[in-house]
């Protein structure tokens, strides 16, 4: 009886030891500081709950970030809203994507915002709850926001490899105190403030995660941008890395072609890193009219043209997985259109442009 107990015993506790094939993810990540072949996924957790699916070459459907990183995907990038109405974006949400690419083991950059919704060259919204805040107050609303973004995550296991700290902030950010200029001029102490700003969502970054790569990003690859970092340190700002918004439409409002817009945003990325010896990544790129045959070529060209520079850090597609006419909610709220750069299919996946761009 003791030895068939123990023979029973010995058996359970092979059985509890053994992991099948089925529950080992064969998945290599790519090593820190290597090239990122990104994506801003963020509005996937609304998509699910709008159940949007995914699906892979088979017609199977897929978890949407597993399935990008099955396609070449290595990095995935996350904005943070301060308070976004519909609460998608704001730092709970952020927590489970960041989580979900941390298991995925996607390397993660987190984008701050510091507004409520979208900042961009053509808004830069002060937060509700930070209206009424001076210059000192706004920067102790940054280091304390970007600081408790951040040790949540790290109370998590995410370790984020980059962090933005402001998105598209050609024109400062948090208006009217960190705007740079109006139609009026230069604002008084315009760069002062947006410098002290930045230096201090980069000094809250590096007090959580003294490695990460702290960006500072602008729009438009395809103009010569040296001179806005070279105000910015100026003016004490600081950052290790350079962030490009790259689109490379048909053409644009200049009558550029896609093919000089890519030109110039080679000759552009080798004259910041020449000035500023630090890398530079295109933090977003897109075009429109993604699912016609010439999207790939727009994305073979732009890789082509990049890869062979070692001081590039990478790629990151804004929200290819939008297809089909699918909405976030203040977009329904406010009448708009679809997103109309999503990389996937009207069967739900990833097509030839996205694909070339993670080769």
């Amino acid at each position: 009886m003791k030895h068939t107990l123990l023979i029973t015993l010995v058996l359970v506790s092979l059985c509890a030891c053994k992991t099948t094939t089925a529950d080992v993810d064969p998945y290599i990540p790519a090593p820190v500081g290597s090239y990122a072949k990104g994506a801003d996924c963020s509005w996937l957790t609304e998509q699910e709950q709008d159940n949007v699916l995914f699906y892979n070459a088979e017609g199977k459907a897929v978890e949407g970030m597993r399935l990008m990183r099955d396609y070449g995907m290595n990095s995935v990038r996350l904005r943070v809203f301060v308070n976004h109405k519909t609460g998608w974006c704001n730092k709970q949400d952020v927590l489970v994507k960041a989580k979900r690419a941390a298991a995925l083991k996607l390397r993660v950059m987190i984008d701050f915002h510091y507004s409520d919704y979208f900042a961009d060259p053509g808004k830069q919204n002060m937060p509700e709850a930070w209206k009424t805040c001076t210059i000192d107050q706004l920067c102790d609303s940054i280091s304390s926001h970007t600081t408790e973004v951040l040790q949540m995550l790290q109370q998590a296991g995410v370790t984020p490899e980059w962090v933005q700290v402001g998105n598209e902030t050609r024109n400062g950010m948090l208006w009217p105190i960190g705007q740079l200029w109006t139609s009026q001029g230069d604002t008084p102490n315009g760069w002062k403030n947006y410098a002290r700003m930045t230096l201090t969502g980069y000094n809250a970054v590096k007090s959580i995660f003294p490695n990460a790569q702290v960006i500072v990003h602008i729009d438009n690859a395809y103009e010569n941008n040296n001179w806005f970092f070279r105000k910015l340190k100026q003016n004490g700002g600081k950052f290790d890395m350079i962030g490009l918004s790259h689109y490379p439409m048909m053409y644009d409002w200049s009558k550029k072609y896609w093919p000089e817009m890519n030109e110039l945003a080679e000759q552009n990325i080798k004259l910041l890193h020449g000035e500023f010896g630090c890398p530079v990544m295109l933090c977003e790129i897109g075009t429109l009219s993604a699912n016609v045959p010439g999207a790939k070529q727009v994305m073979t060209d732009i890789r082509t043209r990049l890869d062979s520079l070692d001081y590039f850090a990478g790629i990151f597609y804004w929200e290819p997985q939008v297809y089909g006419g699918w909405k976030p909610a203040e977009y329904k709220q406010d009448g708009w259109e679809a997103y109309n750069m999503g990389a996937f299919t009207k069967d739900g996946q990833p097509n030839d442009a996205l694909i070339t761009l993670w080769k």
